[in-house]
């Protein structure tokens, strides 16, 4: 390789003069070389290679990275150092084929990846032939719909409990989800009880033909599952009318002011809650309450920052419709930072819509 030593000096010493299209050729010069010897190289080789084309690469265009990309991502000895640099690059079309191919990337940098980037980056890691629970659990917390059903699609993926946790929760009022979560091998039968007893018609005869060994068991606890929300249901409204007439006295003696609605809120006690975020938004009160339990959670942060609620306070509510659920940290710290990005004016013109639209059909003739 003493040829090879040769050149890549040669390239090193000419990085200080070069333009950034020289260095682009370069970099092309110095990936056909190292393609062509890379079955045969050593570890001191593959470092020499690493450390010139990270301070090339530092310096070339978004297409010349890019290519790069693209032509070391399949290498499974690849420099480790230049594989890490591209698959943080901003740019999804440097970061992408490294992301979805590179074996050079190892569990700790896929989860960091993953925590730091945005969607484009998790659709390409939710996209490799093999993703290991940790770095799921990432995914289907943080990630958006397009990101979730690929992790759920991958059969090379493996999901946590918590994970499935939360891919069960993220199904309700989502088919193509639901069905690619209950045709998971690996899925649990608790897992497979709550997500059939959410899952709509169509979906749920889909997944019993799937797991008929599991049909008995899956509509006795249908029926569980409808018997036990019709006695909460009961045992909530009644809770629900008596915190109601508290908060309405408050707001009739003037005293629902900023300070009381974000102590409400911190409590943590929905049902008072609903009714004081329905006076303060003047919103009806049954769509609160659907907002604080539906998924995902975007309209209940819209209500809390036109209320414009502190941190705690929304932390407080996310922690209360959470109830303490497996991976409900990790999708609690994703809400609050979607939170804090939400401009106040924008909260109160979709509430102002909202608002607007239930008046209107107030007026409309029964």
């Amino acid at each position: 390789m003493s040829a090879t030593q040769g050149l890549l000096n040669q390239v090193e010493d000419a990085i200080a003069s070069g333009s950034a299209a020289r260095r682009g050729k370069l970099v092309r010069h110095v990936t056909d070389l190292f393609i062509v010897s890379s079955p045969q190289c050593r570890e001191a080789e593959i470092e020499l290679f690493d450390d010139v084309l990270t301070r090339l690469a530092a310096e070339i265009e978004v297409s010349a990275r890019a290519l790069l990309a693209v032509r070391l991502a399949p290498i499974h000895n690849a420099p480790p150092r230049i594989i890490r640099t591209l698959a943080f690059d901003d740019e999804i079309d440097v970061a992408g084929p490294v992301l979805e191919q590179s074996e050079r990337l190892d569990e700790d940098t896929l989860v960091e990846n993953a925590h730091r980037k945005g969607q484009a980056h998790l659709l390409a890691i939710a996209r490799r032939r093999s993703l290991t629970e940790r770095i799921t659990d990432v995914l289907v917390a943080r990630g958006d719909q397009q990101v979730v059903l690929s992790a759920v699609e991958n059969r090379g993926a493996k999901f946590s409990d918590s994970g499935f946790t939360i891919l069960v929760r993220r199904s309700h009022g989502d088919d193509r989800l639901a069905a690619g979560v209950g045709s998971r091998p690996e899925i649990s039968p608790q897992h497979l009880r709550a997500l059939l007893a959410k899952a709509s018609a169509p979906v749920r005869a889909k997944l019993e033909a799937e797991h008929p060994h599991a049909l008995r068991e899956v509509r006795q606890a249908v029926g569980e599952v409808v018997e036990r929300m019709s006695a909460q249901i009961h045992g909530a409204a009644l809770n629900y009318a008596a915190a109601r007439e508290r908060i309405e006295a408050l707001q009739h003696r003037g005293q629902l002011d900023d300070r009381r609605l974000d102590a409400i809120a911190r409590s943590g006690r929905l049902e008072e809650i609903a009714p004081a975020l329905s006076l303060r938004c003047e919103l009806p009160m049954d769509f609160v309450e659907a907002a604080l339990r539906q998924e995902p959670a975007e309209m209940i942060l819209i209500i809390a920052k036109a209320a414009a609620l502190s941190w705690l306070g929304v932390r407080a509510i996310l922690t209360a419709r959470t109830a303490g659920r497996p991976g409900a940290a990790a999708e609690i710290a994703h809400l609050l930072a979607s939170y804090e990005r939400l401009k106040p004016a924008t909260a109160q013109e979709i509430i102002r819509f909202h608002r607007a639209r239930h008046q209107a059909a107030n007026k409309r003739p029964s």
